[in-house]
């Protein structure tokens, strides 16, 4: 699947009419982390009655059995050991990057320190069916200063684990306030019309914004308006050019979850896909790390195209915000396959 992913990715450029100067753009901290390394009323099996994901005990057991999976394929590079606690997007980076240092160090990794997760907050979200998911805002040993992490768990029905999909890390003051009902915080439906964007949107305006750069909902900052211009930076370095192409990626554990703010806005989790493709110029070979040659099919003569995963933490303005309506307050990514031609 990940090869056909690549191809088709591939396929879609058009062959450059002239040689751009480019670069490379490098991983980012957030995606050093993440190596470590729908929501609305859904109806199954006639459940209509609004219930919480979890009590707060089950969803603590299912933060402590995540950091124990993680742990173990961590020290082991071993991504057979937690591959039932990670899914979505985390989870394919987490596999990845597992995959790549297993080939790279068999004997396990020799740095291993374990990862702890404390001072848990679990904001439990009521909603009719499945799937259910809630996030958990912790403290970790990972993080630096005041950062929290929030993890999405997500769970697809009543026989299966509890698993974590989205990794968000954010200051602790911005952390948004979330609004709740009888108690318990308040999912937002997919298809909303409260919001500045509806969740099942963000994906397809945040790959158009990446794409045109034209005004729209989404805010000027580190994300958005410095993302665009380092990769056209990226582009400048003689001998090497660099193409990007951004998908929607929105189906099953990649599915946006939002939840309500005190403000009238929402706090949404959304994913993309990206592929980056180096060509160099004649006599020369875009050089790849460790990790990625790792992951690498084919073989690179003059070309690389790395396969990327995103999740970006949005907060999102209520309707009538026209511009300026979407924040992206965090984004993380990582290289999940990479082809050279």
């Amino acid at each position: 699947m990940r090869r056909l992913r690549l191809r088709r990715a591939l396929e879609r450029w058009s062959p450059p009419t002239h040689r751009r100067p480019a670069g490379f753009l490098a991983a980012t901290a957030a995606a050093t982390v993440l190596s470590l390394t729908a929501s609305g009323c859904v109806t199954v099996h006639g459940e209509l009655a609004l219930l919480p994901p979890a009590t707060k005990a089950e969803a603590a057991q299912a933060l402590a059995d995540f950091t124990a999976a993680y742990n173990k394929a961590d020290k082991a590079y071993d991504p057979a050991l937690d591959a039932g606690r990670v899914t979505g997007p985390l989870g394919e980076v987490n596999q990845a990057g597992l995959r790549a240092r297993s080939i790279n160090t068999p004997g396990g990794n020799p740095d291993h320190k374990p990862l702890e997760l404390t001072d848990a907050r679990f904001v439990l979200p009521r909603k009719a069916g499945w799937p259910r998911w809630f996030v958990a805002d912790t403290a970790s040993n990972r993080a630096s200063g005041d950062q929290r992490w929030l993890l999405v768990f997500v769970r697809n029905g009543p026989e299966q684990l509890w698993e974590a999909a989205y990794l968000t890390i954010l200051s602790r003051a911005a952390v948004p306030e979330f609004a709740e009902e009888e108690g318990y915080a308040v999912p937002v439906a997919t298809d909303t019309d409260a919001l500045a964007v509806a969740p099942r949107d963000l994906g397809k305006e945040y790959v158009a914004y990446l794409r045109d750069g034209r005004p729209g909902p989404f805010a000027p900052g580190a994300h958005t308006t410095e993302w665009r211009a380092q990769r056209q930076k990226a582009a400048k370095r003689p001998g090497m050019a660099t193409q990007y192409l951004d998908q929607v990626t929105d189906r099953g554990d990649f599915a946006p979850l939002g939840l309500r703010t005190r403000d009238g806005g929402a706090l949404v989790f959304f994913a993309t896909r990206y592929f980056e493709r180096q060509t160099a110029a004649k006599g020369y070979r875009p050089k790849v790390g460790a990790d990625t040659k790792a992951l690498l099919t084919g073989e690179i003569k003059n070309t690389v195209t790395r396969e990327w995963v995103s999740s970006q933490a949005v907060l999102v303005k209520p309707a009538g915000t026209e511009r300026n309506g979407v924040t992206v307050a965090s984004r993380l990514q990582g290289v999940v396959g990479a082809e050279g031609s």
